[in-house]
């Protein structure tokens, strides 16, 4: 069984915007299904899909709307959908990522990539098996 990587909405915008190399790579290896098994629920679900309709990030996208439909969608199918039936809420500094960390749990993920690892410190409630991660950290430990 692959290991469970819940990606931040933070790594999805920088692959469509082209901001970093290694987000790109993260998404292409959850895509080919080689290296991670992402889970996805109800409100990262709805991030996504809110996303990639925004007009600042349709600017930014080298991608047609409908090329990235299709990278989403495509996205979604490697995903294995977790239900969370109960809230851990760790009090993250950014309220709206707290339902990572809950899906990262109930998905028993390894850890969770994003950009924004400062919306992840000084939580009120630990989990110390849960990496958080940018992608390049990510791929440098599974080179």
């Amino acid at each position: 069984m692959k290991p469970r990587l819940v990606v931040d909405t933070s790594v999805f915008v920088s692959t469509l915007i082209g901001l970093t190399r290694a987000s790109r790579q993260l998404i292409r290896q959850c895509l080919q299904q080689t290296r991670y098994q992402p889970p996805i629920g109800n409100t990262l679900f709805s991030d996504y899909e809110s996303l990639i309709n925004r007009p600042k990030i349709l600017n930014r996208c080298p991608l047609s709307p409908s090329d990235i439909v299709t990278l989403f969608e495509a996205f979604i199918s490697t995903c294995q959908w977790i239900d969370t039936y109960y809230l851990w809420r760790p009090n993250l500094t950014d309220e709206a990522d707290n339902h990572l960390i809950e899906l990262a749990v109930a998905g028993n993920a390894e850890a969770i990539a994003t950009h924004n690892l400062e919306d992840f410190a000084n939580t009120q409630l630990l989990f110390p098996t849960l990496n958080i991660v940018k992608p390049e950290t990510l791929l440098a430990r599974h080179q």
